[in-house]
């Protein structure tokens, strides 16, 4: 079996912006659509072209956006490959919808579908495992104390945080919508939104995108921030005054990367997902602080897979799916 060790979550755009290298689209053309980073997927993509003989065209938008772009493409797809989503569970929806193909790189083969309580890659070929995220919380620490900062997701509650805690909105955001579900999954739904009562009382703001509570904390308009390992870390290693603690059970799981279905350069965005894959992409991906897939590869990141997959809560697939659209529509209702 591998054994993996050592990423954003997404932020939320008003519509699909090209980062990538300049040019006209074409069909000897890859394009990418991705909610990750820009600076990371531009440089994934001219570090792709350093080492093919293709070009790449980057859409970065939220992952919402990005899905509802080729919900409405389906008829005539015009991307190739998708990259990153906060996590498989906004490609276990795409499956569903029809937007994704199959394709299963010879480099995951020998996966099992779930490795250490983690699923990283689809049973069926429909998406691959490119890199581990772990939700947990950020925190200031010249506001707060490594000590003092919570461990739990009942830490949270404590009436000493109130006001001071930032979660995005789990209506625009999957990176909340994932927290939601866990803890649905977690306590029950009727346990759950209560939990979810309180903790919206504690928090002083509900940004739409995923990164900006982690952002909040650098900037000390938030003692605590909900949000993805690697946001921090990179936040740190600019000089900011945050870290990171993985809470005891909390969501941890593959970023995946699939096909589009029907992709206008299908080849071309299966030569991209080898390469994401590959040891040049991984070594890039451990350079923000993402844990990368490949065990092999070190990351600037404190976090493996070997110090946090204790924490790993077991997520249910299925249920996951049968819920994911009723739980954000009742939490517009209860809190928007």
């Amino acid at each position: 079996m591998m054994k993996m060790r050592g990423l954003a979550a997404s932020v939320m755009l008003a519509g699909s912006i090209l980062v990538g290298c300049a040019g006209d689209s074409g069909s000897d053309r890859i394009t990418l659509y991705s909610p990750e980073t820009p600076e990371l997927t531009k440089e994934l993509a001219q570090k792709f072209e350093d080492v093919s003989d293709q070009k790449v065209d980057v859409h970065y938008a939220g992952t919402n956006i990005l899905v509802n772009k080729m919900m409405a493409e389906k008829d005539n797809p015009q991307g190739d490959v998708w990259y990153g989503g906060g996590g498989i569970l906004s490609f276990e929806e795409a499956i569903d919808k029809g937007i994704i193909g199959v394709y299963e790189p010879d480099a995951s083969k020998d996966w099992d579908v779930v490795e250490n309580g983690i699923k990283v890659k689809h049973q069926d070929g429909h998406y691959v495992g490119v890199e581990v995220f772990v939700m947990g919380f950020a925190y200031n620490t010249e506001l707060v104390t490594e000590e003092e900062a919570p461990k739990t997701w009942d830490d949270l509650l404590d009436p000493k945080w109130e006001g001071k805690i930032q979660f995005s909105n789990p209506a625009a955001s999957g990176t909340s919508t994932l927290m939601v579900l866990s803890q649905m999954m977690e306590q029950g739904e009727e346990e759950g939104w209560a939990y979810f009562e309180e903790l919206v009382e504690q928090a002083n703001s509900l940004p739409d995108s995923g990164s900006a509570p982690t952002t909040a904390v650098a900037k000390g308009e938030a003692h605590i921030g909900i949000g993805f390992d690697f946001m921090a870390y990179e936040q740190k290693a600019n000089g900011e005054t945050i870290d990171f603690i993985v809470p005891d059970k909390t969501p941890i799981l593959t970023n995946p990367a699939a096909i589009v279905d029907n992709a206008p350069n299908e080849e071309g965005g299966q030569e991209f997902i080898d390469f994401l894959l590959s040891k040049e992409a991984q070594q890039i991906l451990a350079d923000w602080y993402h844990i990368p897939i490949d065990p092999e590869v070190e990351s600037k990141t404190p976090l493996t897979l070997d110090n946090i997959k204790e924490n790993a809560l077991d997520l249910d697939i299925d249920w996951v799916n049968e819920n994911y659209d009723s739980v954000r529509n009742e939490w517009k209702e209860k809190f928007q």
